[in-house]
């Protein structure tokens, strides 16, 4: 169970920004979700206010079925050594987000990065339409789950002579376990 503190917290949370599934993954490691409109004031609440003053990271989760990206913030709060993942849901068709880069630095590093492999638009972060891993990419984000990586690379690169691929179990029997007899 979350310590008393956090409880008390995790309270506030609910009525003054309408967070819900509120779930402790793992002592010190609770997830809860809030409005995409509530969100950034939400992280700087947590962060001016409540002590989680370290961005560890951001990433996505790509929920094709339910046409969502969830944006996932990760944020520490050293004092207590507490860690608060926030879930924010976000159109996966008008994939954009307030950018968050004024309130941790490294925040437009990550937003970068979810701009080329996701798609999603972060208005006002630094760099954001400059090649961040990707140089000259002209397809679909990478990471989005309907691209679909082996039709990319049979496309862009296609049979080369020389190479070839073994049947694993076939290889593995002649080659790692000669001795074994092949019946494993």
């Amino acid at each position: 169970m979350p310590n008393e503190y956090m409880n008390t917290m995790l309270d506030r949370l609910k009525t003054d920004f309408s967070v819900s599934d509120i779930t402790q993954r793992k002592p010190a490691l609770t997830t809860l979700k809030v409005a995409k409109q509530n969100a950034e004031r939400l992280i700087r609440e947590l962060r001016d206010r409540e002590g989680f003053t370290h961005l560890s990271f951001i990433t996505c989760i790509d929920y094709i079925e339910d046409g969502v990206f969830t944006l996932v913030y990760m944020l520490h709060n050293y004092d207590s050594n507490d860690t608060l993942g926030i879930e924010v849901d976000i159109s996966r068709d008008q994939a954009e987000m307030k950018s968050i880069h004024t309130l941790w630095a490294q925040a437009w590093t990550y937003q970068r990065e979810l701009r080329e492999m996701y798609g999603i638009n972060f208005p006002g972060s630094p760099r954001l339409e400059e090649d961040f891993c990707l140089e000259g990419w002209d397809d679909i984000p990478p990471m989005r789950r309907e691209f679909d990586t082996k039709q990319y690379s049979s496309d862009r690169f296609g049979h080369r002579e020389g190479r070839h691929s073994e049947q694993p179990r076939e290889h593995m029997k002649v080659t790692l376990y000669p001795t074994r007899g092949g019946d494993e």
